[in-house]
């Protein structure tokens, strides 16, 4: 008998703890799977621009998070930890590359758009590149040119998305808006069960049968 699990991830480009999580839920899929092959998985990811108030340039990043955390000290301890977390789940964060905090609103606007246009392999390629872009290459993901080219390399036609971006530092505004105030990543199970932050494999997978569960009550 087929079973449906649809989950839903909060995120935004520059919180590091979205791309950890994003390896995290990788692997409870994977486990979820290999233990219940009759699952079918529906996985949809919803742009949450965390600081919508950032100029359309950006600001320098190494400004940034020393008015944020008070001290170059405070700041290399805190990169340390998401350095670490990263490579418990085989991801590497060079911030040594990031020059730009960057407006992320045109990055999301993109991302949308390119699910109404491409397909599921060609927006995950997108969500990847998107990512590895900023945390492994330092490129902003702000700038007009570098997302379309970034979109071009997945498969899309530039033209195509050129008009989903203002380029002028407008807000993106979501129906997640609400999500936003409790912290991101977020992924919701079946439209109901809330998982914040970027949790262990483990809870992920809790939550995906807890889920499961509560829809087979729910049908019987």
């Amino acid at each position: 008998m087929k079973h449906s699990l649809s989950i839903d991830v909060y995120f935004d480009f520059i919180c590091p703890w979205c791309l950890i999580g994003k390896r995290q839920l990788q692997t409870a899929l994977a486990q979820l799977r290999e233990a219940r092959p009759e699952v079918e998985v529906t996985l949809a990811w919803h742009g949450v621009q965390l600081l919508p108030d950032l100029p359309a340039a950006g600001q320098p990043f190494a400004d940034f998070y020393r008015r944020r955390l008070g001290s170059d000290e405070a700041v290399r301890q805190r990169q340390g930890q998401v350095q670490e977390a990263a490579r418990a789940v085989g991801e590497l964060i060079d911030f040594s590359r990031i020059a730009c905090m960057p407006n992320t609103a045109d990055a999301h606007r993109l991302l949308l758009h390119a699910v109404e246009l491409g397909s599921e392999q060609q927006v995950e390629a997108l969500l990847e590149r998107l990512f590895a872009a900023y945390f492994r290459e330092g490129e902003d993901l702000g700038d007009r040119d570098t997302l379309l080219r970034i979109a071009e390399q997945c498969g899309f036609t530039p033209a195509a998305l050129a008009g989903s971006l203002s380029a002028d530092g407008r807000p993106f505004i979501s129906a997640s808006a609400d999500i936003a105030s409790r912290g991101v990543p977020c992924f919701v199970f079946d439209d109901h069960l809330r998982v914040f932050g970027a949790q262990p494999v483990e809870q992920l997978l809790d939550a995906m049968h807890l889920a499961l569960s509560r829809s087979a009550g729910v049908q019987a």
